[in-house]
């Protein structure tokens, strides 16, 4: 099994990827089934899932944060 660091990195080089609850079709990240990142070959861009934002369980944050350092993405989309 993969782990989550991985499916962000395969994530962001445009791959296929699962670990558990995080998984991606090589151009949108869910976490469950909540999508929280999208990309494309110009933008990356990652939803505020947080605690600061729109909250929805520990490990979804977990995986925004995960999402944001692997990324370098320097803010967070409002998911509204």
């Amino acid at each position: 099994m993969m782990r989550n660091e991985q499916v962000v990195y395969a994530w962001l080089y445009g791959n296929v990827a699962a670990s558990g609850n995080l998984t991606t079709d090589g151009v949108k990240l869910y976490s469950y089934n909540l999508l929280i990142g999208d990309r494309s070959d110009s933008q990356v861009r990652i939803w505020d899932y947080t605690a600061s934002g729109k909250y929805v369980s520990q490990t979804t944050s977990c995986h925004v944060g995960l999402a944001l350092r692997c990324a370098g993405a320097p803010f967070l989309m409002d998911p509204s």
